[in-house]
């Protein structure tokens, strides 16, 4: 009996080998299950491929199918079979027999309830789908990829949210650092255009606010006096000859006017000058003005007593009712600022408060080292809070596009070589449209060149599973229409 018995074991052993050297081992992709039977109407005996053999599919990427398993060329995930939707003998499916499918998992479809085999979920009954045409998945909607109809209960659990398209202006951010700076068009230097002695001085440190009009310091300037006892004599001799003849009269009046405009030029008022008309006397000095409204940066030390010529400087006031502000932006971000352009300008030294500004200037080169611009904004001081030297951080919100067909970024599903966005058409059914982006504002929203109009309405959450639900159908159906895969 024990011979016996081993005589059988080498006989199996042998059947064995012979399978090995006959199969390859490394072959594992799954061979069509061939079913002999007779032919309708004749009893010739042919081979016909079964309904046996499945289509795999990654759990996490539906839109990767195969025919064989293995693992998904995106994640390395192993490969699940994918359940066929029943077919009838003509080979269309069988719409009349109710199938399940998990809410998080669109593309699991079975015929009977159970759990889903990725994340245990009970299946729920999906909703059949009415017949269509295969011609109104290209068109009829405005959609270039097949369309999925959704149960109400399953988009419910899905958490399905949609929204219109709509227009909005998409605005760009940009944020840099940047100092104060006197404004250099608001600086005055006061100076005289005539040699002098400088006698009182009514202005007495650096720092000190003065105001247009304001007396600054008295000069006794020789050039002055005589061209006052030109005037005051052109006007006696133009009295005298009232009664001349007009020619004469004329010539008198000239003088006047000759003499007056030349004190004009030497920077005295009309007041001044009335008033010297008026006494009939000469002025020893004449007092010099501030010629604006500002702060004192600058005094000669010893002014009292301290003989001056034209053109030295005397006393430097600066304007702070508006400071400079110089910032720095990238070369990228430069098409985004222009002169006017406002910003929003945030100073420590001013907690919670907000200054805005605008552009005043932009400069033509880009610095090679840092590839940056600068610029100078034109910042307002009321009240003289702000200090020359101050740091500041400025923002900017430019609108780079006006009245632009835009979504969400969050609904835009990117795949590398495309960009998809979800359509609701209504009645729980979804389309994929591939779209054409241009400008990403800073908002969170992105501008549609093509494919979508301001009218559309979209998913903006849960559409990966419904476009992995789209994607699914989409293979399966290419799949099972492809020569050799009839009944798949």
């Amino acid at each position: 009996m024990t011979t016996a018995l081993k005589a059988v074991a080498w006989i199996l052993v042998g059947i064995a080998v012979t399978l090995f050297l006959v199969v390859d081992p490394l072959d594992l992709h799954p061979v069509d299950t061939w079913i002999w039977g007779a032919s309708h109407g004749s009893g010739d005996i042919q081979a016909q491929p079964s309904n046996a053999a499945s289509l795999y599919t990654c759990p996490m990427h539906p839109e990767i199918i195969q025919d064989h398993p293995g693992r998904c060329p995106i994640c390395g995930m192993d490969l699940v079979p994918v359940e066929n939707e029943p077919a009838d003998h003509d080979g269309s499916a069988d719409r009349s027999a109710p199938l399940w499918t998990c809410p998080m998992h669109p593309q699991i479809l079975e015929e009977k309830p159970g759990s889903c085999p990725i994340c245990g979920m009970d299946l729920v009954e999906a909703e059949a789908e009415p017949a269509e045409n295969p011609a109104s998945h290209h068109g009829t909607d405005g959609t270039d990829g097949p369309v999925v109809r959704i149960d109400p209960a399953i988009i419910q659990k899905m958490n399905v949210t949609t929204q219109p398209v709509g227009r909005r202006d998409i605005v760009r951010q940009i944020r840099t650092v940047g100092h104060l700076d006197y404004d250099l068009e608001g600086m005055v230097t006061v100076t005289t255009k005539y040699p002098g002695f400088v006698e009182s001085v009514y202005v007495d440190s650096v720092g000190q606010l003065v105001r247009r009009g304001d007396r600054l310091f008295d000069v006794y300037a020789p050039e002055l006096v005589q061209t006052q006892r030109e005037l005051l004599s052109a006007i006696r001799y133009a009295e005298s000859l009232s009664e001349g003849p007009e020619d004469v009269q004329r010539r008198a009046r000239g003088l006047v006017t000759a003499a007056r405009t030349r004190l004009e030029y030497w920077d005295l008022t009309e007041d001044q000058i009335r008033s010297i008309e008026s006494a009939g006397a000469v002025q020893r000095t004449v007092t010099v003005f501030a010629p604006s409204s500002g702060i004192v940066m600058q005094r000669t030390h010893g002014l009292e007593g301290m003989a001056i010529r034209p053109g030295m400087d005397v006393i430097h006031i600066a304007d702070l009712s508006k400071l400079l502000l110089t910032a720095e932006v990238f070369e990228d971000q430069l098409r985004w600022v222009t002169v006017g352009t406002p910003a929003s300008i945030d100073i420590t030294y001013l907690p919670g408060e907000t200054i805005v500004g605008r552009v005043r200037y932009i400069e033509p080169e880009v610095r090679e080292q840092t590839r940056t611009v600068n610029l100078v904004i034109e910042v307002p001081n009321p009240g003289g809070r702000l200090r020359v030297g101050m740091y500041a951080t400025v923002h900017f919100e430019p609108i780079a596009i006006a009245d632009a067909v835009a979504v969400p970024i969050q609904a835009v599903l990117r795949t590398g070589e495309r960009d998809v966005v979800v359509t609701a058409l209504g009645d729980g059914r979804f389309a994929a449209r591939e779209v054409q982006l241009g400008v990403e504002g800073d908002d969170g929203f992105v501008h549609v060149l093509a494919g979508i109009s301001a009218d559309d309405v979209i998913v903006t959450s849960a559409q990966f599973l419904i476009d992995s639900e789209s994607n699914l159908r989409a293979a399966i159906s290419k799949m099972v229409s492809a020569p050799g895969h009839a009944g798949h």
